[in-house]
């Protein structure tokens, strides 16, 4: 019987020591025949993706969230399966499925050959992972830089946070939902189709990445230092019961503001306002754990 073919396409800048990206490919090396490719940049990550859909059974991103991104079109295209090495930052999809941090052990994850269908988000006809927003996050993610990244870690998310709220202001929006629009003065709207991000980050305490649904907030603080205090609840995903935050469960809604605004995918400026958010139910499959940890 042949061995699953996979096609393995590695970050280099990724924050993980070269050893435990050798050994995670020997590991993979014992139950599947490996074809190595060179991350490449922009349109031929497609390429080659699509391209190896005929002759591979899968495709292994080694990576942090932001390559998982700008592979998920590619991904959601060739139809092939998604075996994931952790090696980013924050690894917030990782998180989500329950894919261990050790590269080690989430290779024994991809060889196990076990396979979840998970949602994928979208918005403007941009599929995302774990959640796309604006206001905030956009101006975080412009800051975190590699240099904060890797001398603060998963905290450069919290220190990169604090440096811009110093200048962020609340920002007019309307929100429509099933028809419905709430106009809102905001400094972040988030959409989310998994559980984290940013960094750890719980977009809903309940939020799953295979429930069909997107979980949409709205950060509606005038008196942003107060943002501080809100911190714990990020962390348990419990911000829903603060007065200042608006929670929805949505399948599809649109975000409209004055100006277009940029919007963020992922840690990646993907498309700007005005922007349509839907979810693609089970629209891609992932090497994940049978029986994920409790979270």
């Amino acid at each position: 019987m042949s061995r699953r073919r996979a096609l393995v396409l590695v970050n280099a800048k990724s924050g993980q020591a070269d050893l435990a990206i050798e050994n995670a490919l020997g590991i993979m090396k014992r139950g599947l025949e490996l074809r190595l490719e060179e991350m490449p940049d922009g349109s031929d990550l497609r390429s080659i993706i699509c391209g190896a859909a005929r002759t591979v059974d899968m495709v292994v991103i080694g990576g942090g969230d932001g390559t998982l991104n700008l592979a998920a079109p590619a991904i959601l295209e060739s139809g092939l399966p998604l075996g994931i090495l952790p090696l980013g930052t924050a690894n917030d999809l990782a998180r989500t499925l329950g894919i261990p941090p050790d590269p080690e052990a989430a290779a024994r994850i991809v060889v196990d050959g076990h396979l979840r269908r998970i949602d994928l988000g979208e918005v403007n006809g941009r599929p995302f992972f774990n959640v796309a927003s604006l206001g905030l996050s956009v101006e975080v993610a412009r800051h975190l830089t590699h240099e904060v990244k890797r001398k603060w870690g998963k905290l450069g998310y919290a220190v990169t946070t604090l440096r811009v709220l110093q200048r962020m202001r609340p920002f007019s929006a309307e929100i429509v939902i099933d028809g419905r629009a709430h106009k809102v003065r905001t400094v972040q709207v988030a959409v989310g189709n998994g559980r984290y991000y940013g960094g750890g980050m719980v977009i809903d305490a309940e939020a799953e990445p295979d429930d069909g649904w997107l979980d949409l907030y709205s950060l509606e603080f005038e008196s942003l230092w107060k943002l501080a205090l809100l911190y714990p609840a990020f962390r348990s995903g419990r911000h829903g019961i603060w007065r200042e935050v608006r929670t929805e469960r949505c399948k599809e809604v649109e975000i409209r503001t004055r100006r277009p605004r940029p919007v963020n995918a992922d840690g990646e400026i993907a498309t700007q306002t005005p922007a349509v958010f839907r979810i693609l139910p089970k629209a891609v499959s992932v090497a994940a754990p049978v029986h994920p940890p409790e979270v």
